[in-house]
């Protein structure tokens, strides 16, 4: 049984990958499940140590670059090393991203421009700067927004508008490509709770994130990176070839309970 597994091909067998943010969280989750089910995976991520040690983990099929998401020069000479080293770019994921607190009366003005330039900018430079590399042989752009675009959180301003930003962004950028003929499909993921480095600072002191996880009570709303990871090799895979600019909730039902 374990010869015949290694002669079917991966899911996203041969295809070239960039995941921003890929060090850490559903970027990592992502790196290892695209590059076991067979794709070669640019990780980009500004954090070196945690990015060279995951393409270390990963092996041939992973490259690490250091890029800084928000930057456009950074953009750039990104998809320049992934041309001249690839060829072609067939899967781009945008999930770079950060998140601070802070309501409409709190947030500074520092703090939102922080936030559009890592979880806004950084995905319209991605989509622009990819289609170039993706336009003549097609592809896949996921998006990772948040369920706070949908639903909105008054504790969460700046980050909310953010990735509303984002969601409003993949529509465009899909009906551009579609009605252009790419073949490009562009469609972004809405995740609630996940139990990040990122999110973990949010939790009150002595409690076991493990309780607020689906696995302890699916009434819970905390998944794992692994859980979004799952969603973002389907949408980069050629079974979602049909899925072109929607809003694929991962939310575990938290957003159809809220009413």
């Amino acid at each position: 049984m374990t010869e015949l597994r290694q002669k079917i091909p991966g899911r996203v067998h041969d295809k070239i990958a960039l995941v921003t943010g890929g060090a850490k969280g559903i970027g990592r989750a992502s790196v290892r499940l695209l590059a076991r089910e067979g794709a070669r995976v640019v990780i980009a991520d500004i954090d070196v140590a945690a990015g060279q040690a995951l393409a270390a983990e990963i092996g041939d099929a992973a490259l690490f670059l250091r890029h800084d998401a928000g930057s456009e020069a950074g953009w750039q000479q990104l998809m320049a090393e992934v041309r001249e080293r690839f060829g072609r770019l067939d899967i781009l994921v945008n999930n770079a991203g950060i998140l601070i607190a802070g309501t409409i009366e709190e947030t500074s003005l520092e703090d939102w421009h922080r936030l559009m330039r890592v979880n806004a900018d950084s995905v319209f430079l991605g989509c622009r700067e990819a289609i170039g590399l993706m336009k003549a042989g097609g592809g896949s752009i996921i998006n990772l927004s948040s369920i706070a675009a949908l639903a909105g959180r008054d504790d969460y301003l700046a980050y909310s508008a953010s990735k509303g930003a984002v969601a409003a962004l993949t529509r465009s950028v899909a009906a551009f490509c579609r009605r252009r003929k790419y073949r490009i499909r562009c469609n972004s993921l809405h995740p609630d709770g996940v139990l990040t480095d990122m999110t973990s600072g949010g939790f009150p002191a002595g409690l076991d994130p493990e309780r607020l996880t689906i696995d302890s009570d699916p009434m819970n709303r905390m998944c794992r990176p692994e859980d979004v990871a799952a969603s973002v090799l389907f949408l980069a895979s050629d079974e979602a070839r049909a899925v072109n600019g929607v809003e694929l909730r991962v939310d575990s039902g938290q957003m159809v309970m809220s009413i």
